[in-house]
């Protein structure tokens, strides 16, 4: 029997649609809705709505569930509607009418809301953290390559002198501004919405900033109706975080896959981080990032999806946002295993020392030698068409010699300083 449910059996058809696969990711939100229950019969008891005796029996009881699930041994019931309605449910058989008191001063709009925060919050630290390694390995990998020169590319074409210690670095700054952008937003997520009810507050004399203070938010939602509304907005948020850092990722991935190829020979993957072709004995094939790239492409949709379903909604709560799990728990796992293989990755990329001793790469130099002209004291532009006509006439031979001293090119990357941008989440 579900907790909303009066002497009415429930359509089965209508059941089975409406729970749809709340029953599977359900699970990963059960430790949360116990951690913000028992902070719920806190302030419970502190604001006289529960008694001592009370308080102790329901947090007893759903400290017993809270090591069963961590133990992997708590399950939903399939008369169940939710994860919140069988804890609730198990607490009721196991302590009476004590465990139906657990309910006053809540809806489960807010019930799940909460738990959503809390997980949500969890999810993105350990993205955080995740993507703090990464950058951490691409910052290191810049370090041990910074003086192995390379082409930069514009319009696909070749344009620069370049460097592996730009090239690599240029990923971790990227990484960085990803992981400034999630700081950001933990700060308008990290908001306790329990307490805001059904979205319209309600009579108890609910203590909220004590719920707050004990689930460890940063702040609470003080209106109960936007509390409620920023189910999918949150979702959009997590959704543009996903985006943003798969767009980094896709870059670096793109890249590898050309420079690995025969036809550049700029970088060499292991043998065994490569696969292999049934019938072409030579091959190497860079799986791992192609992969990379599908998953990012498929992160990059989430905000649109998440707007397809949250952009005609009116106020208060609809229930088209249960929909939104089944975009976002697969989203935050996929970022976090691509995440995962990526830092794995990156410290066993190879590198080709001298590319640019092939002469096909001569016309990388025309912009040293402008500037070297120009530094003696020869207009811009005239040393730009003198350099110009030795390029038409074959008569190019520049020197190699590179010398960048401005922060954020090859002679002076500015590591230190791209690590110093990190915003930690407190």
């Amino acid at each position: 029997m579900k907790i909303w449910q009066k002497d009415t059996k429930l359509d089965r058809q209508i059941e089975k649609f409406t729970v749809g696969l709340d029953r599977e990711f359900d699970m990963k939100l059960a430790k949360y809705d116990v951690l913000a229950s028992i902070a719920h019969a806190k302030m419970l008891h502190q604001v006289g709505l529960l008694a001592k005796h009370e308080e102790k029996l329901l947090i007893t009881e759903l400290e017993t569930i809270a090591i069963l699930i961590e133990k992997g041994e708590y399950t939903i019931a399939n008369e169940a509607e939710d994860i919140h309605s069988q804890i609730e449910s198990d607490l009721i058989k196991s302590i009476g009418n004590t465990g139906k008191k657990i309910h006053m001063g809540r809806s489960r709009n807010d019930q799940v809301l909460v738990a959503l925060k809390l997980f949500y919050r969890d999810q993105l630290s350990k993205i955080h953290d995740q993507a703090k390694d990464c950058i951490t390995a691409f910052i290191d990998k810049a370090e041990e390559t910074k003086n192995v020169l390379m082409p930069g590319y514009t319009h696909m074409q070749v344009g620069m002198v370049s460097s592996f210690g730009l090239w690599f670095s240029s990923f971790a700054e990227a990484l960085v501004d990803d992981a400034n952008l999630l700081s950001s937003k933990m700060q308008v997520i990290d908001q306790n919405p329990l307490g805001s009810s059904a979205g319209y507050g309600n009579s108890f004399p609910l203590d909220r900033q004590l719920t707050t203070t004990i689930l460890g938010f940063q702040s609470m939602h003080i209106n109960s109706i936007y509390a409620q509304t920023t189910r999918g907005k949150t979702e959009l948020w997590i959704g543009q975080i996903c985006a943003t850092m798969a767009i980094s990722i896709n870059r670096f991935a793109s890249d590898v896959c050309l420079f690995c190829n025969e036809n550049y020979q700029f970088i060499y993957l292991p043998e065994n981080v490569t696969t292999g072709s049934s019938i072409m004995p030579h091959k190497k094939n860079p799986d791992i990032f192609e992969l990379i790239r599908a998953k990012c492409n498929q992160l990059l949709s989430v905000p649109n999806q998440v707007s397809m379903i949250i952009g005609n909604l009116p106020s208060g709560y609809n229930r088209d946002v249960q929909s939104l799990k089944e975009i976002i728990f697969p989203a935050l796992e996929m970022l976090q295993d691509v995440l995962f293989i990526l830092n794995y990755i990156i410290p066993q990329i190879r590198i080709n020392r001298k590319i640019l001793d092939d002469p096909k790469y001569d016309l990388l130099f025309s912009v040293e030698e402008v500037n070297r002209m120009v530094l003696k004291g020869m207009p811009f532009r005239d040393a730009y068409l003198a350099v110009a006509k030795k390029i038409e006439l074959g008569d190019f031979y520049p020197s190699k010699e590179v010398s960048h001293t401005a922060l954020g090119s090859i002679g002076n990357l500015g590591l230190d300083r791209i690590k110093r941008k990190l915003v930690h989440i407190p």
